[in-house]
């Protein structure tokens, strides 16, 4: 079954904030990269696109049928999504096993699972 992993980064430094990057461990640093590293390259691993961070977004709502566009994400900075990718597992509990070794998983973040739909609209 395919499920796609939804990557919270939380509180979870990356690269793309260079002070909180820089402040912390080396340790951790290369604890984050070889974790991402190592669920790339597992079987059953597809990448989801690249995206630019939040701060990027622009949120849209129709309200009494009118557009309505707010810069950035409409979900606190914290709770963003930070990146995507799916795999084909066995079952949820495979999925799970697959988000807990997410580095933002550990690391202040979280990670959502869903199944991928099956068919169309």
């Amino acid at each position: 079954m395919k499920y796609t992993l939804l990557i919270y980064q939380g509180s979870t430094p990356t690269p793309d904030d260079p002070d909180a990057w820089e402040a912390m461990a080396e340790e951790r640093k290369q604890e984050v990269y070889r974790g991402y590293q190592a669920l790339s390259r597992a079987p059953g691993y597809e990448p989801g696109p690249w995206m630019e961070g939040p701060e990027m977004a622009t949120t849209v709502r129709v309200q009494d049928d009118q557009v309505l566009t707010t810069d950035g994400p409409f979900a606190e900075l914290k709770e963003a999504i930070g990146g995507l990718f799916t795999i084909d597992v066995d079952d949820l509990d495979a999925a799970i096993e697959w988000a807990a070794k997410v580095p933002a998983a550990r690391f202040g973040g979280a990670v959502e699972i869903r199944p991928k739909r099956q068919g169309s609209y």
